[in-house]
Parts: structure tokens; C-alpha cells; sequence
């Protein structure tokens, strides 16, 4: 089941927030926990076993981790946490890795082991990092140890964003479980985020991707350098309205049951600097790398070569996190020697620089980075990037990049817009911040929201999101 559809807007939202706001609060969290494991197994009715062994193992673990940490117990502790985390990984490698792995033993040796794909259980890349956030922070004792089954079991199932993202970490809404506000304000701000995020994935990724569908079935020898930039910054823009629309979404239905989830992006397209693109873009990834990896190897607190070593292991990391594909790797790789080079080499220059020059550098520099991204082998990717650069294309402009263009421009002028802050600004200057009719006006700009997207819904096919697969 996915946010944007029909079924889960007008049956099954519905009708697990009567049934949330009717019961007791202290049956919140169960009705919570029930309703997210329907929600997943709707599409993964095998692999809720999956979840649910999850679930049941990392509570077991908690408590088991922390009853050693009171009795001081340092080497049972030490055994228990690096099982549990062992266990953890070795899950979402086997069923996101293996096939991956196997490929590359039967390309590097003279073997031929055979495996069959596996279907990558959706959204196990999520709550795997949410529950080792559990597990290290009990081991650290930054956080009591979860000791009621149902509520660790909403955390780790809560639909709103169990798919993807953002992730949670259990520090930022252990209190938040045991209680939390509820109100008709927040319900209302919950609505007006879910809106918004409906609008960006249905209004504008689903439209604008359609444009790098078009481009990326190309023969590589037909594409022009015009057409190849136009369906890379089509992808650029789908990326960004599809999984910041999800992750509104997610946030918007978070506080429609009371939490509050972290934001997930702040404008990454406005970015001055690679540096600056990644604190605005999944900045839940970032945070969780920055907390469980980068620091506990020393962070910057080491010398310049561990620093360096550092830096570039989260981002293999980063980039392994999203696929099992050597194209992510490399692409984790590509954002961590950009990252060093600015924080040694070009922060001076930057400085020098005007800002609008810096973002125009920047979003160039992502463009490039999500060719790699997109693509299913490196292979691939650096042909598509040669039709960027007028290698092995079709010249610099042809008539089928002229009628991408003039279909498109009006779409990409206003992708371009929204994914800057300006819009937004606009609407609360103006709008939302005087007064109950203005507060009438910004609903009804909402509703209109709301009724294209279902509109466009009734009558589009399976749309799901981009990140369902990593």
C-alpha cells in the first residue's frame, strides 16, 4: 500500500484514525501497531513475518543488553550488543546483498554458484537502521530500555513512515510513545503537510518523471547533449519531489497521531556547497551516519589521515546503504572526494564566490550525481554522462530534444520554483498568517491541492515511490 492512492486515502487512513481517536490512550499504541501491520502486509504479506522477528528479537535484546549494563556485566554486554547488531546486518545484507555478492565471486573466480533474486523486502533498509539506533543507544544508556513489547513494536512498524523514512531514531520519540498531543491545531498542520507532500509526488515527480522516462529509454547514439541534460535534471527534480513529498507526507501523518518527526530536507536545490547540499538532503540518513558511524570512529577529532579515512567510509557506506550496485558505491565514493576537496581545497574559493554562482556550481555537480544514481550499471552511467558532454550523442540539439523541451518547459520552470523556498514563503506571508479568512484561503488552496491529486490518482497506475526500493 502506498500513500498516494485511492484505497489508502479514503479507506484506510480513514478508518485507522477513528479507530485511534475512539479508543483509549492507552490502546494508541496497539491500535498503532496493528493497523502498520496491515499496512505492510498488504504488499509484503510474507515478509511481516520478517518484520515481526525483528521486532520480537531487538526487544529481547534491549532488555537482555541492558540488564547486563545495570549488573555491570561489561563483556556479556559487549557480546550481546555485537550479536544483536551481527544479526541485524546480516538480514538486511542477505536479502539486499547476496545477490549482489554472488555475481561478483561468479565474475571475479571461475565459478558459476547459482542463486535466485530475492525480492527486497520494501522498507527493511528503515527500520533496520531504526532499530540498531535503539539497540546502540540502550548500549550506550542513552535511552531506558523499552520494556513494554507493544509500544517498541510501534515504533518499529509505524506506517507514516516506515517505508521511507525518515528515519526515526527511538531517542528522538521515546517520550513521545508513552504520551504525546493531540489536538485539532495539530491535526490540521499534520493535514496541510500530508497535502503538500501529496501534491509533489502526484502533481509534480509523476509528471516530470515521465520526462526522464522518455529520455532514459533512448538509444545512448540518438540522445543529444540538450536531451541529455534535460531527462538528467528531470530525474534531478523527480528524485526530490518524490521522496520529499513522501517524506512530508510521512511527517504530516505523524503529527495526525501526535508525534513529531524530524524534517527530512530543507531545500537541497539551494544549496552553496556540496557540504551544504547533505545537510539538506535526507538529513535523517545524514544524521544517523554522522551519529553511529562518523563519531564513534573519531570524527574530525583524529588526525588529518583518519579523518580522511573517516569521511570516505561513511560515504561508501552511504552509497552501498542504497543499492547493491557498484553505480552506488561509486556514487557515495563521488560525494566523499567532493566532500574533501571542499573542506581541503575549495572552501577558500567558495568564499570568494558569489552565492548564486556557488548554487549554479552545486546543482551541476548533483545533476552529475544522480546520472550515477539513476542508472543501472557504471557502464551506463558514463554514457549517459558523454551525451552530457557531446560524446557519442547526437550533436548538441536535435528536433527530439526541441519537442522534450517545449513540452516540458512550463512543467520544469515550475519544479524549479517550488523546489526553492520562495512559494512557500509567499504562502505564509500572504496567506496563511493573517487572519481566519486568509486561514479559509490557505484550505481552500489545499482542497484545490487535494482534488487535482485525486483527480489525477482515479485514473494513473501503481506510482510508487523511488526510495520503496532501496
Amino acid at each position: 500500500m502506498i500513500f498516494s492512492s485511492i484505497y489508502f486515502l479514503f479507506v484506510f487512513l480513514p478508518v485507522t484514525l477513528i479507530l485511534y481517536y475512539i479508543v483509549p490512550g492507552m490502546f494508541k499504541n496497539l491500535i498503532l501497531l496493528l493497523t502498520s501491520l496491515v499496512f505492510y502486509a498488504w504488499g509484503e504479506p510474507v515478509y511481516v513475518f520478517l518484520m515481526l522477528f525483528s521486532i520480537v528479537f531487538n526487544y529481547l535484546s534491549g532488555i537482555e543488553i541492558d540488564s547486563y549494563r545495570s549488573r555491570r556485566e561489561q563483556g556479556k554486554k559487549n557480546f550481546a550488543f555485537w550479536f544483536t547488531v551481527a544479526v541485524n546486518l546480516a538480514i538486511l545484507g542477505f536479502f539486499k546483498y547476496y545477490g549482489f555478492l554472488i555475481e561478483n565471486i561468479n565474475a571475479l573466480l571461475p565459478l558459476n554458484i547459482p542463486y535466485k533474486a530475492l525480492a527486497l523486502p520494501i522498507g527493511i533498509s528503515f527500520y533496520t537502521f531504526q532499530t540498531l539506533s535503539y539497540i546502540v543507544d540502550v548500549y550506550w544508556g542513552n535511552v531506558p530500555v523499552q520494556k513494554n513489547f507493544v509500544s517498541f513494536g510501534a515504533y518499529v512498524t509505524m506506517f507514516p513512515q516506515l517505508i521511507a523514512g525518515p528515519i526515526v531514531r527511538y531517542a528522538d520519540i521515546e517520550r513521545q510513545l508513552k504520551e504525546r498531543v493531540l489536538s485539532l491545531s495539530k491535526f490540521g498542520q499534520g493535514a496541510s503537510w500530508f497535502i503538500r507532500g501529496l501534491g509533489k509526488k502526484v502533481l509534480l515527480a509523476n509528471n516530470i518523471g515521465l520526462l526522464f522516462d522518455a529520455v532514459a529509454a533512448m538509444n545512448p547514439g540518438s540522445r543529444s547533449v540538450l536531451t541529455a541534460w534535460l531527462g538528467a535534471i528531470a530525474y534531478t527534480m523527480q528524485i526530490y519531489f518524490d521522496f520529499s513529498g513522501y517524506s512530508d507526507m510521512a511527517i504530516g501523518l505523524g503529527k495526525m497521531f501526535g508525534f513529531d518527526f524530524v524534517k527530512n530536507f530543507d531545500y537541497p536545490y539551494t544549496s552553496v556547497s556540496v557540504t551544504d547540499f547533505w545537510r539538506r538532503w535526507h538529513i535523517s540518513l545524514g544524521t544517523w551516519f554522522r551519529e553511529y558511524v562518523y563519531i564513534p570512529l573519531g570524527g574530525n577529532r583524529v588526525s588529518p589521515a583518519l579523518h580522511v579515512r573517516n569521511i570516505m567510509l561513511v560515504w561508501m557506506l552511504t552509497g552501498f546503504w542504497h543499492g547493491a550496485a557498484w553505480n552506488f558505491m561509486f556514487w557515495g565514493l563521488y560525494y566523499g572526494v567532493l566532500l574533501l576537496f571542499e573542506k581541503f581545497f575549495f572552501k577558500n574559493i567558495q568564499e570568494i564566490l558569489p552565492d548564486f554562482v556557488n548554487r549554479i556550481i552545486t546543482f551541476i555537480i548533483v545533476v552529475f550525481g544522480w546520472v550515477l544514481f539513476f542508472s543501472p550499471s557504471l557502464g551506463s552511467a558514463f554514457t549517459f554522462m558523454g551525451n552530457m558532454v557531446g560524446i557519442g550523442g547526437a550533436g548538441f540539439m536535435d528536433s527530439a530534444a526541441l519537442y522534450y523541451l517545449q513540452t516540458n518547459v512550463l512543467l520544469l520552470i515550475i519544479c524549479f520554483i517550488v523546489s526553492t523556498p520562495l512559494p512557500w514563503n509567499y504562502f505564509k506571508r500572504v496567506i496563511v498568517q493573517r487572519g481566519t479568512a486568509s486561514q479559509a484561503k490557505a484550505w481552500i488552496v489545499y482542497g484545490i491541492i487535494l482534488f487535482l491529486s485525486t483527480a489525477y490518482l482515479v485514473n494513473a497506475t501503481y506510482n510508487p515511490f523511488l526510495y520503496f526500493r532501496f
